[in-house]
């Protein structure tokens, strides 16, 4: 079980531009970790543009913004290109990262349960360890809220 106050598993994934992206070489930043289940769909796209319109914010609030799901690079590559994403989108195409950190499983999906991408979003503070989770039933006003709590940390 993630919780807070724990360290955060180890994030280490391939991202968009063809490198890699890593949990620990952030330090001493604050990471802030959002999952959403795939790139181009509408609702992950409104997840992901209120997170890029609030990332001055972030970024003057000492937070370092990535992404994640399971799409390829080439993918987050058409992506960022087409919207104007400004942080990282990593691909956890195996899954086992979004496993370590809770991000997959059990949802409701048009009144069916099915296994599948739980939209999260993490903080990890300068130390590497959890500060705070949203498990996103909302994406509208999900960022802005994020942002709120992250300034009052």
């Amino acid at each position: 079980m993630l919780t807070i106050g724990q360290t955060a598993p180890l994030l280490t994934l391939p991202c968009d531009g063809g490198g890699s992206w890593s949990l620990a070489a952030q330090r001493p930043s604050r990471v802030l970790v959002t999952f959403y289940a795939q790139d181009s769909t509408p609702t992950c796209t409104n997840q992901l543009m209120d997170f890029n319109a609030l990332l001055p914010d972030l970024t003057a609030a000492g937070v370092v913004l990535i992404g994640i799901s399971k799409d390829k690079v080439a993918a987050h590559d058409r992506f960022k290109a087409k919207m104007g994403i400004g942080f990282p989108l990593g691909s956890d195409q195996g899954g086992q990262v979004m496993e370590d950190w809770q991000a997959f499983g059990e949802k409701l999906f048009f009144g069916k349960r099915v296994q599948g991408v739980l939209r999260r979003t993490v903080l990890i503070d300068g130390a590497g360890k959890v500060a705070a989770i949203w498990t996103v039933d909302r994406v509208k006003g999900h960022a802005a809220d994020v942002l709120a709590a992250v300034t009052q940390m």
